[in-house]
């Protein structure tokens, strides 16, 4: 079991080509989603792996929901549902439930849910439904064959103009470029848009230039997920043990930049 930044480093590390993965066969990847332009980078860098694979799950529903079948048409996917488990995608403004390929919060159901976090009424209710369903905080989809698809955590999302933009969504894409080693994303104020994008960037191509990187988002998506919040380049992406980008560190870099600026004012 890796997690996503080990992948990164698989696919964009130059010192794996120094090791003999031959016998690599089979990833399994976990506590984060891992995007389609990075699994096929792995795959192309260590062509003997057979099957890069997700799965799902939390601790309040008796850890894994959703497992992976070995089947590299859905290798993007975290899984099909397993037994006993229920789901369902709810529209994170309504409440109501979303058809097949429309992206909401997750919700899952089981026997085993969790009754409540332990002495927290207040967190067990805006977690758990009145009828026992689970909100995952997660983003995500189910396809037309029932694979669910995560895109990123409901609270990371960025909102530009009242359009939603996963951070994840950007830095999949942002990992695909091949002078980037590892990015990170997170929306910053904007008097007009609310909030814009803004990547952080580690340069595996040390002429790597911001212009670059930001031409490169703007010709591959939509105007308002563009990085109108600017491009850095870090030594770094703060994570955590668990391969977890630590987001709240880099807005708490940017918070202090602009008191910075303000108090030179």
């Amino acid at each position: 079991m890796l997690v996503p930044p080990i992948l990164v480093f698989l696919a964009k590390n130059p010192i794996v080509d120094k090791y003999d993965l031959s016998s690599v066969e089979f990833i399994m990847s976990g506590a984060a989603p891992a995007g389609k332009d990075l699994i096929e980078g792995v795959y192309k860098r260590l062509p003997n792996v057979r099957f890069i694979t997700q799965a799902y799950g939390m601790t309040e529903c008796g850890m894994a929901s959703h497992v992976p079948i070995l089947n590299k048409e859905h290798y993007a996917a975290s899984g099909r549902l397993l037994s006993n488990f229920e789901q369902k995608i709810v529209d994170i403004e309504t409440g109501q439930e979303l058809p097949r390929n429309k992206v909401g919060e997750v919700y899952i159901r089981t026997p085993s849910n969790m009754l409540g976090y332990l002495n927290k009424p207040e967190a067990t209710a805006e977690c758990l439904s009145s009828d026992n369903w689970y909100k995952t905080g997660d983003l995500g989809y189910l396809d037309d064959d029932g694979w669910l698809y995560i895109v990123d955590r409901l609270k990371e999302l960025i909102k530009v103009k009242g359009l939603q933009v996963a951070p994840a969504e950007l830095e999949d894409l942002l990992l695909s470029y091949p002078d980037v080693q590892d990015c990170a994303v997170i929306g910053v104020p904007d008097a007009k848009s609310g909030e814009v994008p803004k990547a952080f960037v580690v340069k595996k191509n040390p002429n790597l230039t911001e212009q670059q990187v930001y031409d490169w988002v703007k010709s591959k998506l939509a105007p308002y997920k563009w990085l109108q919040g600017g491009v850095e380049f870090v030594d770094e992406i703060p994570k955590s043990a668990a391969g977890k980008i630590l987001r709240r560190f880099l807005r708490e870099r940017e918070k202090n930049k602009k008191i910075q600026v303000a108090s030179k004012l």
